[in-house]
C-alpha cells in the first residue's frame, strides 16, 4: 500500500554531512530514495530544520543549505524523485516516482522577516511549523517554560500561510500558541503528534486538542519517536496503532496520516526502524482496520484534504 510520510530529517543530515552522503542509498539515512521504494513511500516530506546553537544571523543561510541540499542531492541526482511545488502536483506523481516536498520546522530561520519565508515558499515550502521546542519570534514552542501564545508576529506567519494555501504545523507549539493557531489557521496539521492520553508527554495532543484539529478539518499524523509513542521508550507496533485507535475513538478516523520523524530520532520504533518497513506497520493495521480505513491512513485522509 502507498504511503505518504509528513516528516523526516534527512535534509540535516545531508546538511551536516556537506555532500558526503549519497541520498540514493546512505545507510544512515532512514530515509533514503531506496528505502522509500522498499516502504512504497509515495510522498516524503522533507523538513528544514535549524539547529537553535546556529547563530540567528547564520540561520537564513543554514535554511537555504539544506534547500541546496535537497534540490541537488535528492532531486537533482534522482530522476524518480519529483518535487512537490503546489498541492496539484500529488495527481500528477507516475506510479515509478516519489514525490518529495519541503516543509519548515520553525521559523527561527527568518527572523522578523516575511520576505524570507515568501523566498522559502517560491523555493517550495508547503507546510510551515511555528516553532521547534524553543521559543522565537513567532510563539512559544513546546519546550519553553513561559507557554505563550502566538505573537503579532507569529499571526502575520499564520495569515500569510492561509493566503498562500500553506498547511501551518501545530506539532512543537506551547498550548497557549496551539490555541491561538486553531483560532486563526485555514489549514492546520500536526505533522508529528501522538496522543497525550495514551503517552503523557509534552510533545503530545491533549484530547481537547486533538477534537479541535478535527473539528477544524485538519490532520494529525502520528510520529514514530518511541518517547512520544510509550512512557517506557520501549515501543512496538501495537503500541503505536493505541494512538491511532485513539484517535479514532475522537472522531479522526478520516483525518489520521503518518510523521515518521525518521532522521530526527535516535531510538525506533520495533519492526518500523526506516522507511524500508513501512509495510509492517500496514500489515499490522489491516488485522484491526478496513482496507479502506488503513489506505486513508496511509495516504488517502491527506490527499482527501489538500488546500484547494
Amino acid at each position: 500500500m502507498k504511503v505518504i510520510d509528513l516528516h523526516c530529517d534527512a535534509l540535516m543530515k545531508l546538511a551536516y554531512a556537506k555532500g558526503k552522503l549519497s541520498y540514493s542509498n546512505a545507510e544512515e539515512l532512514d530515509t533514503n530514495k531506496t528505502r522509500l521504494q522498499q516502504g512504497d513511500v509515495m510522498v516524503q516530506a522533507f523538513a528544514i530544520f535549524i539547529d537553535p546553537d546556529i547563530k540567528s544571523d547564520q540561520k537564513f543561510q543554514a535554511a537555504l543549505d539544506q534547500v541546496y541540499y535537497f534540490k541537488n542531492e535528492v532531486i537533482g541526482k534522482n530522476p524518480e524523485m519529483k518535487q512537490i511545488t503546489k498541492w496539484q502536483d500529488f495527481n500528477r506523481l507516475k506510479e515509478n516516482e516519489i514525490g518529495a516536498m519541503l516543509t519548515l520546522e520553525g521559523v527561527d530561520a527568518i527572523g522578523n522577516d516575511l520576505q524570507k519565508l515568501s523566498i522559502l515558499h517560491e523555493l517550495g515550502v508547503l507546510s510551515v511549523g511555528l516553532t521547534w521546542n524553543n521559543a522565537n519570534l513567532a510563539a512559544d514552542g513546546a519546550g519553553e517554560e513561559r507557554g505563550a501564545g502566538l505573537t503579532s508576529f507569529g499571526k502575520e506567519i499564520v495569515s500569510f500561510n492561509n493566503d498562500h494555501k500553506i498547511l501551518t504545523d501545530v506539532s512543537h507549539l506551547c498550548e497557549n500558541a496551539f490555541w491561538d493557531v486553531i483560532e486563526v489557521a485555514k489549514y492546520p496539521i500536526a505533522s508529528h503528534s501522538n496522543a497525550k492520553e495514551i503517552c503523557n508527554h509534552v510533545r503530545n495532543l491533549s484530547d481537547q486538542q486533538a477534537k479541535a484539529m478535527f473539528e477544524k478539518n485538519g490532520l494529525v499524523h502520528v510520529v514514530y519517536c518511541p518517547p512520544f509513542v510509550k512512557e517506557d521508550g520501549n515501543a512496538t507496533l501495537s503500541d503505536l496503532i493505541k494512538h491511532i485507535d485513539h484517535f479514532c475513538s475522537l472522531g479522526g478516523v478520516k483525518q489520521i496520516g503518518f510523521g515518521s520523524d525518521f532522521d530526527g530520532i535516535s531510538t525506533k520504533v520495533e519492526k518500523l526502524e526506516n522507511s524500508a518497513m513501512y509495510q509492517n506497520l500496514i500489515n499490522e493495521l489491516l488485522k484491526y482496520y478496513s482496507e479502506e480505513q488503513v489506505r486513508g491512513f496511509a495516504y488517502q485522509n491527506f490527499i482527501d484534504h489538500l488546500p484547494e
